[in-house]
């Protein structure tokens, strides 16, 4: 019979447990290598993080509230950025969809009457000041004249914008609002084409 002294420990126990311990960091390390454990990151958060260690949290509330309007205008910034181009994510209910952008080609690939109305609206309106009765005249009906073409331009575009819809997206739920679909093309083809907003994405005579 073996007698134990107090205060020693088994040396069997001690390397099992010894065994047990390493077989327990050689699994955790093989875990850490092979990526388990832990899910797997978000696109946009790998790219959202920044190199290096985090900045250090604000120690005023000067500094926390310069941060703060630093973000705010990042943030304005790349929703400008994102709507000007396009992406539906950054767009406003209005223009969003495959419907819209499609009128929105329609528009930007004709020359339109109505991307003309500022010019000669300005043409017209300084003819109604000018002290000749004659040059008033003439400023009127010009300004006439250009509203009946117009009108006549814009009929044409809302037949247009019906007639490609009806090819292309029958049937999207926005298809069916014609209406609002010809006025959301004509508003959008009286403004100079250098300010609208979404920006062109189709060049002048193109085949939409």
């Amino acid at each position: 019979m073996k007698l134990r002294l107090p205060g020693r420990r088994d040396p069997a126990k001690t390397t099992i447990a010894s065994g047990a311990d390493a077989s327990t960091d050689l699994s955790e390390q093989l875990v850490r290598a092979a990526g388990k454990g832990r899910p797997t990151p978000k696109r946009n958060e790998a790219q959202g993080r920044r190199a290096g260690p985090p900045p250090p949290p604000p120690t005023t509330r000067k500094e926390a509230y310069k941060r703060m309007r630093e973000q705010q205008a990042s943030r304005r910034t790349e929703s400008r950025l994102g709507a000007a181009r396009g992406d539906d994510s950054y767009l406003p209910a209005r223009d969003r969809g495959p419907v819209r952008k499609l009128v929105r080609d329609v528009v930007d690939s004709r020359r339109n009457v109505g991307s003309f109305f500022l010019a000669i609206a300005a043409v017209a309106l300084i003819g109604t000041i000018v002290p000749s009765v004659v040059v008033r005249n003439y400023a009127s009906f010009l300004l006439f004249g250009f509203f009946l073409l117009m009108i006549v331009d814009s009929v044409v575009l809302s037949r247009k914008i019906k007639r490609k819809v009806a090819e292309r997206l029958p049937d999207d739920p926005q298809a069916k609002r014609t209406r609002g679909l010809v006025w959301y093309g004509v508003s959008r083809s009286t403004m100079i084409r250098r300010w609208r907003f979404p920006k062109p994405e189709v060049a002048l005579g193109a085949d939409v």
